[in-house]
Formats: C-alpha cells, sequence, structure tokens
C-alpha cells in the first residue's frame, strides 16, 4: 500500500463525478468478484480439489495480471531502482517466489488480497475526507450578475459586482445585502444548523444557501479569497501535514521494510545452507514472512484517524490546520482565555435599570436613549438598544454636547423637565449633589464589575444604568467541562483585574491575570508553558491576543468567520464563535491518539506472531495473508468511527 499521501484534487468543479463514481464502483465489485473467486479455489485446493496442470498457472496467472498488474509494475519499477522500502517490491517477490514453488493460489490471493486491502485503504480516505468533499461541492461555480440573463463563472466577477440570488440558491460570493432581506442557512461556514436573518448592510459568505427572498449582493471578495475558498485550502493544507505519530510511523517503514527483506532472506539461507534444509520448504517460509510483514494497517493506522478527525472538526465549523494540532489538542493540560468576545460577548448590555425618586423606567430610557442615539459610543448604544427593544421610542432632543471623557448633554423636547445628563458619577458631582442612595447603587454596581451610568434631569440623580459585558450562555459550561477534564481553565485580560475576577468567579475560573498588555499575555503564557511541558492552548479573539495565540502549543481563535487573519494565521479557527466546542475538540483529539495507539499495537502485535511463526517454521501462508488484510480493514473501521465522535450529551445543544 501507498505510504504517502497522494496531492488532494484541486477546487475546480469536477464534471463527470457520478459516471467516475459508478465507474469506480463497477471496478469494486469485479475486484470482490475475484478476490471471492480466488479465495475459493484456495480453499478448493487446501481441501483436496485443485485445477489440473497447466490450467492451474494459466487461470491464476490471469487473475494476477488482471488485478494486479499495477502492484506487479511497481514492484518492478521499485526492484530497478534497488528501492527495498517498497512494500510493491516485497509483494511482487512474495508473487514471484510462490509462483515458482508452484504455489499458483497462494500467489493469486497474495496479490488480490494486497489489491483489496489497498482499495479499502483508498475508501477509507474518502470517507474520512467525506466533510470536506461536502464543503467543496457547496462552493458555487457560477453566478448571475444584475442586469444580464447569462450565469458567469465565479472567477471572472470582480469586486463590487452586484449579483441577484433567489431563494434556494447559494451565495455565489462573498458580500454585503445591497437590497431585499432573507434568511441564510451558514452551516457549511459556521456549522450553526439555524439560519440567520440578514437585512442590507450585513455581510454574507459564499457558499451559503439563501432561505427566503431574493436579494441583491455587493460582492466583496475575488472568487479565490472568499472565506470559504480558504477554508477548503486550509483544511486540504491540513490534512496533507501530517501528524507527527503518522512522521514516525513512515520513517519506522523505511527501515522496517528492507529489515524484513533481511530476515526473510535469512529465514531461507540460514537452514538451507547450514541446516541441510530443505529450500522450497524454508523459501515458502521466507514469502509467508514477506507477506504478513506487509506493514499496510501500520501504515494506514494513523492518516485514516488524522483524515477522520479533521473532517469531523470541519463539519462543526472548526478549522484545524493538520493533524500535528490534532495530536496536540489530546495533550493540553491548560487552556488560557481571554475575556472580551471569548468569555464575554464584547458588547455592552443594560443588566440593570435603576429609576430614582419619581422618575419612571420608560421616561428614564426614552429620555437617555433620546440624547444617546446621537453618540457613537458602545455605552450609548447598549441604552439605546434596550429602549428599542421594550418597545419605547426615544424623546427627540437638540442641543447634544457631547463631553469627552465623562458624558454629554442634551436638551428634551418632549418632557417637562429641559436638561438631560448623562456620564459618569463623578461628571454627575461636578454639577450638582449625588444622594447616598444614588451613591450606594453605583458602588454596587461597581463591585459587581459593571460599569454604571448615571442620568440626571436637571435636579439630581434620575436613575442609574448597569452595563455589563454580558457572559456568554455556554462559558460556565466549557469551563466546567473542561476541569472536568482534568484541565486547568485560567482567564488572560486586557481588563483591569477587578472586573475580570467578576466574570471569573461567575464561570468557575480561579486563576485570573489582569491589566495584561498584548506583550504581558505573551509573557504569561510563556511561563504557563514552561511549567506544564508546553502543553498549553490559548483562546482569544485573534486581534490583541496574536502574540500569546502565536506562542502557545495550540493557538484558538474565535469567531473568525470573515476574518481573513484568524482563519490563516490560527491552528485552529472556531468559525461559529462556540467556546463550547473546546472541550470537545480536545475530546476529539484524545479519541483520535487512543485511536492510533490502539491501530498501531493491534498491527504490530499481529506482525510480530505471524514473523515469529514464520522464523519457526509454522506459518501458513493463506492465513497470513487473511490476518494482514482482516487488521487493516479493522484499522480502517476503528478510524472511521472517529467521524461520528458526537459532543457529550451536556454540551450537545450548544454545538
Amino acid at each position: 500500500m501507498t505510504t504517502s499521501q497522494e496531492t488532494f484534487p484541486s477546487l475546480k468543479p469536477r464534471t463527470h463525478e457520478a459516471v467516475g463514481g459508478l465507474r469506480r464502483d463497477r471496478k469494486f465489485i469485479a475486484l470482490v468478484a475475484a478476490v471471492v473467486a480466488v479465495v475459493c479455489l484456495e480453499v478448493l485446493s487446501l481441501a483436496g480439489w485443485s485445477i489440473p496442470s497447466p490450467w492451474a498457472a494459466i487461470t491464476f496467472s490471469a487473475f494476477i495480471l488482471g488485478v494486479g498488474w499495477r502492484v506487479l509494475r511497481k514492484g518492478v519499477d521499485a526492484l530497478t531502482r534497488l528501492r527495498f522500502s517498497s512494500i510493491n517490491l516485497l509483494m511482487l517477490v512474495a508473487t514471484v517466489a510462490a509462483f515458482y514453488l508452484g504455489q499458483y493460489a497462494e500467489a493469486a490471493v497474495v496479490i488480490v488480497l494486497y489489491t483489496l486491502g489497498e482499495r479499502l485503504e483508498d475508501i477509507g480516505i474518502q470517507q474520512s475526507r467525506s466533510a470536506l468533499d461536502a464543503l467543496v461541492r457547496k462552493n458555487p461555480t457560477v453566478a448571475r450578475v444584475k442586469g444580464s440573463d447569462v450565469e458567469q463563472p465565479i472567477e471572472t466577477i470582480p469586486v463590487g459586482t452586484i449579483l441577484v440570488v433567489k431563494p434556494g440558491e447559494a451565495i455565489p460570493l462573498d458580500g454585503m445585502i445591497a437590497a431585499g432581506t432573507t434568511s441564510v442557512d451558514e452551516s457549511a461556514i459556521t456549522g450553526e444548523p439555524l439560519p440567520k436573518d440578514k437585512h442590507v448592510g450585513e455581510s454574507v459568505f459564499a457558499g451559503t444557501l439563501n432561505k427566503e427572498g431574493v436579494v441583491e449582493v455587493r460582492t466583496a471578495k475575488l472568487h479565490r479569497d472568499t472565506t470559504l475558498s480558504k477554508i477548503v485550502q486550509i483544511t486540504f493544507k491540513a490534512q496533507q501535514s501530517k501528524a507527527d505519530a503518522q512522521k514516525f510511523i513512515e520513517k519506522f517503514s523505511r527501515v522496517y521494510t528492507p529489515s524484513v527483506f533481511a530476515i526473510a532472506t535469512l529465514v531461507v539461507a540460514v537452514p538451507v545452507l547450514f541446516l541441510d534444509g530443505s529450500f522450497d520448504v524454508w523459501l515458502l517460509q521466507g514469502i509467508t514472512l514477506l507477506v504478513i510483514a506487509c506493514p499496510c494497517a501500520l501504515v494506514i493506522s494513523t492518516p485514516v484517524a488524522i483524515y477522520a478527525a479533521i473532517g469531523n472538526a470541519s463539519s462543526r465549523g472548526v478549522i484545524v490546520k493538520g493533524g500535528r494540532y490534532v495530536e496536540l489538542l489530546a495533550r493540553i493540560e491548560v487552556v488560557a482565555l481571554d475575556k472580551t468576545r471569548t468569555i464575554t460577548r464584547g458588547e455592552p448590555e443594560i443588566s440593570d435599570v435603576i429609576p430614582l425618586g419619581t422618575t419612571t423606567r420608560e421616561e428614564l430610557l426614552a429620555c437617555s436613549a433620546g440624547a444617546e442615539v446621537f453618540s457613537e459610543h458602545p455605552l450609548a448604544k447598549a441604552v439605546v438598544d434596550l429602549a428599542r427593544r421594550e418597545g419605547i421610542r426615544p424623546h427627540n432632543v437638540d442641543r447634544v454636547r457631547s463631553v469627552i471623557g465623562k458624558g454629554l448633554t442634551a436638551r428634551c423636547l418632549v418632557c417637562e423637565h429641559k436638561d438631560v445628563l448623562i456620564g459618569k458619577v463623578a461628571y454627575i458631582r461636578e454639577l450638582m449633589p449625588v444622594t447616598d442612595e444614588a451613591a450606594a447603587h453605583v458602588e454596587r454596581l461597581q463591585k459587581q464589575g459593571q460599569t454604571a451610568v448615571v442620568v440626571s434631569f436637571g435636579a439630581g440623580v434620575a436613575g442609574i444604568f448597569g452595563v455589563a459585558d454580558a457572559i456568554k450562555a455556554e462559558s460556565a459550561q466549557t469551563v466546567k467541562q473542561l476541569q472536568h477534564l482534568g484541565i486547568a481553565v485560567v482567564m488572560l485580560t486586557g481588563d483591569n483585574t477587578k472586573n475580570a475576577s467578576v466574570i471569573a468567579n461567575a464561570v468557575g475560573i480561579h486563576t485570573v491575570y489582569g491589566d495584561l498588555l498584548p506583550e504581558d499575555k505573551a509573557v504569561r503564557l510563556q511561563e504557563l508553558m514552561s511549567a506544564h511541558n508546553d502543553n498549553v492552548a490559548m483562546v482569544g479573539d485573534g486581534l490583541n491576543d496574536a502574540p500569546a495565540l502565536a506562542l502557545a502549543s495550540v493557538g484558538i481563535a474565535m469567531g473568525a468567520a470573515g476574518s481573513d487573519t484568524a482563519i490563516e494565521t490560527a491552528p485552529v479557527a472556531l468559525m461559529n464563535d462556540k467556546l463550547i466546542l473546546i472541550p470537545f475538540l480536545i475530546r476529539l483529539g484524545r479519541r483520535t491518539l487512543t485511536t492510533i495507539r490502539v491501530n498501531t499495537a493491534l498491527a504490530i502485535t499481529v506482525k510480530v506472531a505471524f514473523v515469529a511463526l514464520a522464523v519457526l517454521g509454522l506459518a501458513n501462508l493463506a492465513l497470513a495473508i487473511a490476518a494482514d488484510v482482516g487488521v487493516t480493514l479493522l484499522v480502517i473501521v476503528t478510524s472511521l468511527r472517529i467521524m461520528g465522535f458526537a459532543p457529550s450529551p451536556g454540551d450537545n445543544a450548544a454545538c
């Protein structure tokens, strides 16, 4: 079987794929039929009935040449180049030697079962890459340009072109909604099954599905630069990037196969030359050793498992850039989490509305939103958003004036009072007295890690808003699952330690490092790496966390959809911003590593057992062949089970 991975196909559409698949299926059916026929003839031969000479040689030669001619050709090529590490050369020698001994049925069994094993290997790899193949199929090939009745190849469409996308069609290129409203299934990019509503000005991605209305999309990227194309290209490269276990096995195989040739030679030579043994008898034992020593199952034990793991992750909206990172995820001892846009949403939300005196909640929100609607500050946006969610119409105001670093003032045109002052408590104190009650509310909010926004209508404090960076719903569950896996969780954040500690306590994190600049995060991460044998993952939003993400054993970028930098630089990228996928990825890595170890141990155990039997002259060629193919098939099936590895019941809903 091949010991090196084949080059992956290009991203161009594959024409006649269905016809090619049917032909491949027919060839596989013919191969299975040949295997069944040869095995039946071998069983009849062992039972005492055999094809008479010379028809036996002719019949089995037909099977050998019809099924295994490619293997024999590669074996001859390896022989001419003296490449004794080639498995095909090993099969050539075994087949020729068996034919020399008149073991025609055994020679045919050797070659047809080996060819079947190779085909099963190909099927295993194809199945493990099925998620990526699905991504390729979702990549549109043509688009409908506004004002044209003819669809154009997406490779020819420049940035800024207006495309028309009908319901049920895939969006051809990344861009923005220029006209219309719809909902879009973005599962191809994010793995998120629920469609998202899209309005004018909102971004859409190539390969996602327009579910409802007709929309016009203004393209923002060329075909080669779309998010989907980058995901496919990077994931192809990831599957070509070999895991450490795979590199070791391939190096081992290059030494192992020539060593098997040497041992087989000694198995034949020593008894014949020094112990007066029969050449034919010991040649048969040498052939048996060559067949069972073929490292098919050993070579395939790692790549199919790695492909399956990467395919599983990509189907859930996660890019893992190579088998090496699958292995590293399995060894993680510490996960360092950024706070903003990782544990929290990164968008301020109103958590408390506290009207004071005779002010009502509706009046407080209406006047405040009327003034804040003119501000671009995130805290102002939080007030306006809350008012709109509650169906409260912002009051009309004028004379809006922003006081940098403090707050703003305005005049309300609706209420009896005229002045509206919004800002920090210190700013309000500069203008008027603040009651003990109001000060106590501010102090309480600050102790909870919230920002207190104080509102006055010109005579004392009318109310207070508590503003917090909302914690993601899955953050506490993620931390709990990581700790259950025996992984320590720490927080590294640029926010002040007091606020960070409040968030950390809420989600169950006990170790917090706050007030960190990007370079400080890198220093702290290096300390963690030194203390935990370099088995540390860093999770951040890919912006100011870049140094720490690069330094960690595994850097995991959050919410990478639409972020070219995060997609291209992070070893692992969560396209859908689902923090709960991190414990799943670690379990997936552990399952993959365990599968590789079990497969490798199984393959080596069977090899060693039959090699020992061959050296002792007790091995049977037919049994050796059956054991080799059986182990190969078992390794493939075990590896493919990783494709179905799912999140635990506790996080199914979140994933």
